[in-house]
């Protein structure tokens, strides 16, 4: 486990770009997490998840499952956070497959997945967990300096949101050290709750209470 962070003067700092917002949902006061299958945008709203088409924004899926944090896909199945759980469901029923102990037992936030595991953050406890899928098991953490809401990561390097005193970032760490690379500062009154990386140009941001998804360009590395 490493705790180690840059200092915020050594980490590029910029403005985040929404360039474009999903939403709000039907039914849906708040978004957590947020995921892509490589088609569409999938936004967990308390109790349910929906999917959206990103070109049109039109709604395509509605799963009525628990859902009050982050949401993952492994490129066939579903993760979503579920209080203390989390479960693994078929992408077409809502079915729940399997499910393992959420490493923070209600105080997870994000989850997004790499290289065969889960990655869990913790908002209060500043923290981001690798997991093994199949039996919730911790190999490995990495700490924050600042609340942790959505993660994801973008070939080989992590991101995560933060929500702390009325603000919110979206940072980029050294997955090695935790050491954070990058900060980009989201407009005044736009919070992250949730956050995945589309494959290309884009970072989809879960918007908390506001009910809506808005897309961040990537910022290009340089």
């Amino acid at each position: 486990m490493s705790d180690t962070t840059t200092p915020r003067s050594h980490a590029r700092i910029g403005q985040a770009e929404v360039v474009r917002e999903y939403g709000p949902f039907p039914d849906a006061a708040r978004v957590h997490g947020v995921s892509h299958d490589g088609r569409q945008v999938w936004a967990a709203t308390d109790g349910a998840l929906f999917a959206f088409d990103p070109a049109s924004g039109q709604t395509t899926r509605r799963l009525e499952r628990p859902c009050d944090a982050g949401t993952a896909f492994d490129g066939t199945h579903l993760y979503q956070i579920a209080g203390a759980r989390i479960e693994k469901l078929d992408p077409a029923t809502g079915q729940v497959l399997h499910s393992i102990p959420a490493p923070g037992q209600g105080r997870d936030s994000g989850l997004t997945w790499a290289e065969g595991h889960l990655w869990v953050g913790q908002y209060s406890d500043r923290t981001i967990h690798q997991v093994d899928p199949a039996t919730g098991t911790v190999l490995r953490s990495i700490a924050s300096d600042r609340f942790v809401t959505g993660v994801t990561w973008v070939e080989g390097e992590l991101w995560h949101g933060t929500w702390e005193d009325d603000e919110s970032e979206l940072r980029r760490l050294d997955p090695g050290s935790g050491a954070v690379r990058e900060r980009l500062r989201m407009p005044t009154g736009l919070h992250v709750s949730g956050l995945e990386w589309d494959g290309a140009d884009l970072l989809y941001c879960g918007g908390g209470s506001s009910g809506m998804v808005r897309a961040v360009r990537r910022p290009r590395p340089g």
